[in-house]
């Protein structure tokens, strides 16, 4: 075997040791101490805003963009729901004539 060949196996190796090293214990902290107690927050992540886009913002403000995440949520559903029912259900006449 090339010597090529045994720093490649080498190095799979190490890489793949590396996988079942003991993880860090430690919760990592965020400047967001103020939405702690909104509806939502989940005890083993916190309050989740990993792009810190809520740093330094009112509560209306906050309010706000929680309004517009559920109405962009219920508009992704109502397209999902959309794109599949036709796909699932079909009429049993021709919606344009003469193509179906």
């Amino acid at each position: 075997i090339s010597t090529t060949m045994k720093l490649a196996v080498f190095a799979s190796l190490i890489a793949g040791s590396s996988a079942f090293a003991p993880a860090q214990v430690g919760r990592a902290s965020t400047s967001v101490q103020a939405f702690e107690n909104e509806i939502g927050v989940l005890p083993p992540t916190g309050f989740f805003d990993p792009a810190g886009l809520s740093d330094g913002i009112s509560q209306e403000k906050f309010d706000s963009y929680r309004l517009a995440e559920l109405k962009h949520g219920r508009a992704a559903m109502l397209a999902v729901l959309g794109y599949v029912a036709p796909e699932t259900y079909r009429f049993g006449y021709d919606l344009i004539l003469g193509e179906l």
